[in-house]
């Protein structure tokens, strides 16, 4: 419920899951999934698509 009643803000933010599991929300309304991963301590981040 919380995905379906986000609505756009000025700036992007996020909706955190568990395990680096975000949704992108941007001011367009547009949202997106991402998530963050590490690899030798380097921070990466993986588009899984649009919600």
């Amino acid at each position: 419920m919380a995905i379906k009643k986000a609505k756009p803000r000025e700036k992007i933010y996020t909706l955190k899951d568990a395990d680096g599991l975000y949704l992108e929300i941007k001011p367009s309304g547009k949202k997106y999934w991402r998530l963050r991963y590490w690899i030798d301590s380097k921070e990466n981040r993986l588009s899984l698509g649009e919600w």
